[in-house]
């Protein structure tokens, strides 16, 4: 049983997982938590009546980064060793295969924003405040912050908030596109969930491959992002799903497939 991350799943919305930070009073993302945030992220991957997930850290906060006092000591010998394994714990939802979507509440900074990052959308209350503030500690995001931030908002504007420290409010993260959707405080996780519930009966290895197109396409170039696509559209046409889909369009008309996952 995991003490600071569990997944949840409800018969009131079945398909959705809920991925649940609990670890009082700011979500510190320490090394015992990032290891569960792997172990849950994997399960979530492989789950079958699981199709989409939400990265959720309660009404109150996100997470408000790393565990500073875990790091405090380390030496450069300590993190060259331990570095890639905080990269691969903080963006562990880069793991699912499934649409994925960060509910973020009050504060989500360094390694919390990371974490959302690692997330294909983020929803957030009006009042958050969101950042890397790694700089004023004399280091930079080593969760992936400098790469999938600049991805996301370009560089010139990853640069402002890397440099800086600064923390970003709501509608300015919305307007450079660092989230995705802005609703009332109390209404961030039934947004997350509206979304995520839009998944549960599609068509899973579509979804799936469509992710995995997107995601491996933007790391080359044009060409062999078009090998990818080419590649993982054709692997569709050996899955029941597909089968179900074409046949369904040319009988029923578009929209009313029911799908198999398979």
């Amino acid at each position: 049983m995991n003490e600071f991350v569990t997944l949840e799943t409800s018969d009131e919305h079945p398909g959705v997982g809920t991925i649940r930070l609990a670890r009082p009073p700011m979500n510190a993302l320490n090394r015992q938590l990032q290891s569960e945030l792997v172990e849950v992220s994997r399960e979530a991957n492989s789950r079958a009546d699981i199709k989409a997930v939400i990265v959720y850290g309660g009404e109150k906060v996100f997470a408000a980064g790393a565990d500073i006092k875990e790091m405090q000591g380390m030496s450069y010998a300590d993190m060259s060793g331990a570095a890639q394994e905080l990269q691969y714990g903080i963006a562990a939802p880069a793991l699912i295969q499934k649409p994925t979507v960060a509910a973020i509440t009050g504060y989500a900074l360094g390694g919390g924003l990371e974490l959302a990052l690692a997330c294909d959308r983020r929803i957030a209350g009006d009042n958050v405040k969101v950042g890397t503030p790694e700089v004023l500690l004399g280091v930079i995001p080593g969760g992936g912050g400098t790469q999938r931030l600049a991805r996301l908002v370009g560089p010139a504007k990853a640069k402002d908030i890397v440099f800086t420290g600064r923390f970003v409010g709501a509608e300015e993260a919305l307007s450079i596109g660092l989230v995705d959707e802005v609703v009332a405080p109390d209404q961030v996780y039934y947004a997350a969930l509206t979304w995520a519930k839009k998944f549960t009966g599609g068509a899973s290895q579509a979804i799936r491959a469509a992710k995995l197109a997107i995601d491996q396409g933007l790391e080359v170039d044009l060409e062999n992002g078009l090998a990818i696509e080419r590649h993982l559209f054709a692997g569709l046409f050996a899955t029941d799903d597909r089968v179900i889909g074409m046949t369904s369009f040319i009988e029923n008309g578009p929209g009313k497939a029911k799908f198999t996952g398979r």
